[in-house]
């Protein structure tokens, strides 16, 4: 077997850098590293950068969600004082009767929605159906939008029965602290989300992305959204079933 040609004295390796001219020899410093990752790129050369800017924003976005949940999660389990019945405080009545977590159950049912018309726009948008994507990407944000408006309302209704982030009259303190700051941050992921795709989804109609013959924007959008909804699925959960 032949053996790898030997680096010039004072080199710290006696491997090339370059597979393309193996007798040149390794460089160092930053033109080493610049070298290095215009091979290496070439892995990546498939993955389109602004997919994977998204993948890399929704992974921080993750961590940020995770810290939440656990926080809450501690802090529920070592309370003293009672957690409030989420069935009761979240229950509406209609027609003379308390239904429990019937306004929750409806939030869900939109944004769940909300992910199969998103999925179907991504769909179309590959297909070059420009009416068809725009159409189902407005009412994806329709969905978001009222969902955001049922929040929205869930809030005033806590608020006016005396909740707030520094106290609470039905249980523990930490309750409302918790409950605004976990819906919170949500309920502004979900209306940037509707901004987000309102703007792709007029660009789709103008045919910015019909003249360049790329319709990945669409698919990133999407991206974010299917996460919204992901990470609603676990705030229904541990907040409102636990």
């Amino acid at each position: 077997m032949a053996a790898h040609p030997e680096a010039p004295e004072g080199s710290s390796s006696t491997y090339p850098t370059n597979p393309a001219n193996p007798s040149e020899p390794p460089t160092a410093g930053w033109p080493g590293i610049a070298r290095d990752w215009s091979s290496d790129k070439d892995a990546f050369k498939q993955v389109p950068w602004g997919k994977a800017m998204m993948w890399i924003f929704l992974l921080s976005d993750t961590f940020v969600f995770t810290c939440f949940l656990t926080g809450y999660m501690s802090v529920r389990m070592t309370t003293t004082a009672a957690w409030p019945n989420s069935s009761e405080v979240f229950a509406l009545t209609i027609a003379g009767q308390e239904i429990p977590l019937i306004l929750i159950a409806i939030m869900t049912f939109v944004l769940i929605s909300s992910s199969g018309t998103m999925a179907m726009a991504v769909n179309f948008a590959y297909r070059r159906d420009r009416r068809k994507t725009a159409v189902l990407m407005l009412a994806t944000a329709a969905f978001g939008l009222a969902f955001v408006g049922m929040q929205a309302f869930e809030w005033s209704k806590l608020i006016a029965e005396g909740v707030r982030p520094w106290g609470n009259p039905m249980g523990a303190a930490q309750f409302g602290a918790s409950f605004f700051m976990i819906t919170g941050f949500h309920g502004l992921h979900v209306s940037i989300g509707v901004l987000y795709l309102s703007i792709v989804a007029l660009k789709v109609l103008r045919g910015d992305y019909e003249r360049s013959g790329n319709y990945q924007n669409v698919e990133i959008a999407g991206l974010y959204w299917h996460f919204v909804d992901l990470v609603w699925v676990f705030i229904f959960a541990f907040f409102y079933l636990w």
